[in-house]
């Protein structure tokens, strides 16, 4: 049976049940009549409850030829059911998004089929209709009325209202500025440049996106939803209980996803300590090859953009491993012994359990300054360990960064940007860190341990380097890519001679895969050999790569997104550099360097205040002037 308010179908028309009356069902047909009918004359497209306001309007925006795209690769043969399809074309099944599949099963140009059985159209026969439709499109002047209307809006008339059809015009426009397709018919004929900034800019001006809609992941060809492979949960094994240890996650606010934390042991009568870097152990349960590895490998990292996380690894899977989420955490935790002047003695890895308090920066910086021993004690090893690397030759490197946060919930869109402020408790955790990373490299060099290593080559320093951001964007410029390979070498940056990354296998691949090789080393099996760990470093290294830009970019968007209604706001901002009458200049509180015109004589380091002027959204680029 059929419940009251349930959308049906009526002879190909849309219809709302409105009563059940022994073997009759009352409907109201959309814009019609109402009738009874029998269950036989009608079909259930969705269980509702449904109203005709629901009908109302045009079919909702949703990406028809990418789901078609998709299911033409992944499941051409196989009938897909109507919710599937609606929430995969519309991300969500509702009354509009369920008749949206009748109409186009109606259209019949990328699907086919009923409702019982919807299927994807060989590539071949759409090609053919699409050539088809194209011709009758012209014949019948509908391309001719688009090309019109967009003639009128650069010539400044607006507002532009799209209909179904002008939208299907702008489908390669669409792709060209999402990144998955390199030309667009719609552009060339307009005669503009066929470039993504290009296509996203008509986009925006004829209002098929909105300000909102950031094209930037899908253009560096990556997936902005996580990763859906649900993780087993830790094997049981032997682990080492370390609860009585006290151990501090220490990060930002606003993470999620803590995968290490920090305890001590000492100092002993020689002075030396015994710090333990505690690591989440995904790697218990993610085996080499595995459907889960082989995803993280392809995505290399969780992308972080300001409107939310594309994660490496399922966040469903999360609790399971991050650490302090529970209780008690599964960890791979790193001993590593440490002289009075901070080298590294012996060093362990073993399988444990921790007990992990969770902490802020701000929060860890409270409890130093009200003594708290451990944490006291932290912050003097992070000290000298610092001096030892730059005694080494280490570059520090500090500039002004923001948080860009951005919600999209409907009706309650609004971007912030906060500047990260400095707090001591984040020495710790990047020293304690950076001596994971060095122990690590070293216990791999000396068991021959096949290993992803970390380099750096030497930059060429400045001859003068000036104080202050000037110097420090100075050192920026100077600093070398880094270097990944099966190999140990000096990594220059660090200051130090073997190094590599082990602290964030729920965030790297390259992490994961220090833990894959380590578990196996330690559990008696046969770890990857050095080519296969090369492969698989090469493959995560180019996708990690790309997500990097893809956040530069994402970050450079909304930024400009958050200043496009901010005309004549003032800013303050420091020269980093001058050349002539040109600067490049930094503005802290948007974490935004830009290059402009100076009229007086102010040099590196100096205050200046600068007036916001536009944005290019499309570009991501944003014009200031000398207040």
């Amino acid at each position: 049976m059929y419940p009251e308010k349930s959308l049906v179908l009526y002879k190909n028309r849309p219809a709302i049940v409105t009563s059940l009356e022994g073997d009759k069902i009352g409907i109201s047909v959309f814009r019609g009549e109402t009738l009874k009918v029998r269950e036989k004359d009608i079909e259930l497209l969705h269980p509702g409850p449904c109203s005709t306001k629901d009908l109302e309007g045009t079919a909702p925006e949703g990406n028809v030829r990418e789901a078609w795209e998709l299911l033409i690769e992944d499941q051409p043969d196989q009938p897909i059911p109507l919710k599937e399809l609606a929430e995969l074309i519309y991300d969500g099944f509702f009354p509009r998004s369920a008749w949206a599949i009748w109409e186009l099963l109606g259209e019949g140009l990328y699907f086919s089929g009923d409702l019982k059985a919807i299927k994807v159209r060989p590539r071949e026969i759409v090609a053919q209709d699409e050539k088809k439709r194209e011709e009758k499109q012209q014949k019948t002047g509908e391309r001719t009325a688009f090309f019109e209307k967009i003639k009128k809006l650069q010539g400044g008339a607006l507002p532009l209202e799209l209909t179904a059809v002008d939208r299907r015009f702008l489908q390669d426009v669409e792709a060209l500025s999402r990144g998955q397709s390199d030309k667009s018919r719609t552009l060339k004929e307009l005669a503009m440049s066929e470039t993504p900034e290009e296509a996203h800019g008509l986009l925006l001006a004829c209002g098929a996106w909105t300000v909102w809609d950031n094209p930037h992941p899908e253009r560096f060809g990556l997936d902005k939803n996580s990763s859906r492979i649900n993780l087993p949960p830790p094997p049981l094994e032997d682990r080492l209980d370390l609860a009585h240890l006290a151990a501090y996650a220490i990060d930002n606010s606003w993470s999620d996803d803590p995968d290490d934390a920090i305890s001590l042991e000492g100092p002993d009568g020689e002075g030396c300590y015994c710090l333990w870097v505690h690591v989440a152990d995904p790697a218990s349960s993610i085996l080499p090859g595995s459907p889960a590895d082989l995803e993280a490998r392809n995505r290399g990292a969780t992308l972080y953009l300001p409107e939310g996380p594309s994660r490496m690894l399922c966040p469903e899977s999360l609790p399971l491993f991050a650490l302090g989420l529970k209780d008690v955490s599964p960890a791979l935790s790193f001993i590593i012994n440490l002289k009075p002047d901070c080298t590294i003695g012996e060093i362990d890895i073993i399988p444990s359990l921790v007990k992990v308090t969770r902490l802020s920066y701000k929060e860890a910086d409270v409890l130093i300054a009200n003594g708290d021993t451990t944490l006291t004690a932290l912050l003097h090893l992070a000290e000298r360990n610092l001096e030892r690397r730059m005694d080494n030759g280490a570059v520090l490197i500090d500039m002004p960064e923001v948080h860009v946060n951005v919600n999209l919930e409907e009706n309650n869109r609004s971007i912030s940007i906060e500047q990260v402020e400095e707090y001591r408790s984040v020495e710790i955790v990047r020293e304690c860190m950076v001596l994971a990373g060095e122990g690590a490299a070293r216990w791999a060099l000396h068991r021959r341990l096949p290993f992803p290593f970390i380099s750096q080559e030497a930059g060429e320093l400045p001859q003068q380097r000036l104080p202050g951001l000037a110097g420090a964007w100075q050192l920026r410029r100077c600093m070398r890519p880094r270097n990944l390979s099966s190999r140990a070498g000096v990594h220059w940056g660090l200051g130090l001679d073997e190094y590599t990354q082990v602290t964030s296998p729920l965030r790297r691949y390259t992490d994961l895969l220090c833990h894959q090789q380590i578990r196996s080393l330690i559990g008696g099996q046969k770890p990857l050999d050095a080519e296969e760990v090369l492969l698989r470093v090469m493959t995560s290294e180019a996708a990690a790569s790309a997500a990097i830009r893809a956040e530069r970019a994402s970050h450079s968007h909304w930024k400009a997104v958050y200043l496009s209604d901010r005309k004549d706001s003032v800013w303050e901002g420091f020269i980093l550099d001058r050349k002539g009458s040109k600067a490049t200049v930094i503005i802290p509180a948007l974490g935004v360097e830009t290059q402009l015109s100076l009229r007086g004589k102010e040099q590196a380091n100096e205050k200046v205040k600068l007036i916001f002027l536009s944005a290019k959204i499309p570009e991501g680029e944003l014009v200031f002037s000398i207040y």
